[in-house]
């Protein structure tokens, strides 16, 4: 028999439902929700959730407790990433995700996971359809606040390291102007370099044989190599897209104005401050996988840390 689930992963710019019924490991979805609610607005400057950020997040998830209940939904598991992890007064937070998910499934709260659990729950929603012959897999999940990095097969993940930098804490820390000035750039290159050379030390990345990108940033760039002009998940999925059209898609993010990456169809109108810097994360990616790997290819998946955390609800444990 079926399980129903509800899953919400909370990141630093957005907030995601994914209500699915659960049959042997397979997910069947019932509805997939996104909120950009810059949840993770300041903090790396401040410490601390601003007060506006909690107040969207709750008008987010008090929408999706109202599709929760509809749906029947018989477990619940949110998840609460980078931001929170880094946030000082994240327990007003908890609060408010407790009223809420607590009048749908009695006792649910929202739960902070370390940067390995979400390694491990990313890559897990990521490769459930990839064909193994293209493993060893390296699943990269690039957030608002921090990027995994995650190496492994159909058996599970091998390494991973959960790098502190995405596209808003970039941004807010270098990409001051509109566009980004090249002193700019030159620093939030260098301060991506350094993160990834953290995770690099961990992940052995020349084993991999296939590059997986997850999350709106990759999702987005995928879009706009294949020339879309409104966002299409189903040709988004699993698509592939060589370095000779990855990489001029990520210079023109880099350097346009927001007016004109807002002006782009499949742009979703909370990423367009921070895609720039997202572009960064994913040029500095490339050029690493492709020095240590021989990788010339990215393959997106609309699958992620969301399908993870529903999947980890048919869990015996759960």
């Amino acid at each position: 028999m079926d399980l129903r689930v509800g899953a919400v992963d909370c990141g630093t710019n957005s907030i995601r439902l994914l209500i699915a019924d659960v049959d042997n490991g397979v997910l069947r979805d019932v509805d997939r929700e996104m909120r950009i609610v810059r949840l993770g607005q300041g903090v790396d400057a401040t410490g601390e959730f601003a007060p506006e950020a909690i107040a969207r997040t709750q008008a987010a998830l008090s929408e999706y407790g109202e599709l929760l209940k509809t749906a029947e939904v018989s477990r619940i598991r949110m998840v609460a990433t980078s931001a929170t992890r880094d946030a000082r007064n994240r327990d007003d937070f908890f609060a408010m995700t407790a009223d809420i998910l607590g009048a749908v499934v009695p006792g649910a709260v929202a739960e902070v996971i370390t940067g390995n659990e979400e390694a491990e729950l990313s890559f897990r929603g990521a490769v459930g359809e990839l064909d193994s012959a293209g493993a060893p897999f390296v699943v990269v999940d690039l957030g608002g606040g921090s990027t995994e990095v995650v190496l492994g097969d159909s058996r599970g993940v091998q390494a991973g390291f959960s790098a502190d930098i995405g596209c808003v804490r970039l941004t807010e820390r270098c990409l001051h102007s509109d566009p980004p000035t090249a002193a700019e750039l030159a620093a939030a290159r260098e301060v991506v370099r350094e993160r990834l050379a953290e995770a690099l030390r961990v992940v052995p990345v020349e084993n991999a044989r296939t590059w997986v990108g997850v999350a709106g940033t990759f999702t987005t760039i995928a879009a706009l190599a294949q020339n879309m002009t409104r966002y299409d998940p189903a040709a988004i999925h699993l698509s592939r897209i060589g370095f000779d059209e990855l990489l001029p898609v990520c210079a023109q993010l880099i350097a346009m104005t927001r007016k004109q990456r807002a002006a782009l169809g499949p742009m979703h109108e909370g990423r367009v401050d921070v895609i720039g810097g997202g572009a960064v994360v994913v040029e500095e990616l490339a050029f690493a996988l492709g020095a240590r790997a021989g990788i010339d290819a990215l393959t997106v998946s609309e699958h992620d840390i969301l399908d993870g955390i529903a999947l980890s609800l048919a869990d015996p444990a759960q």
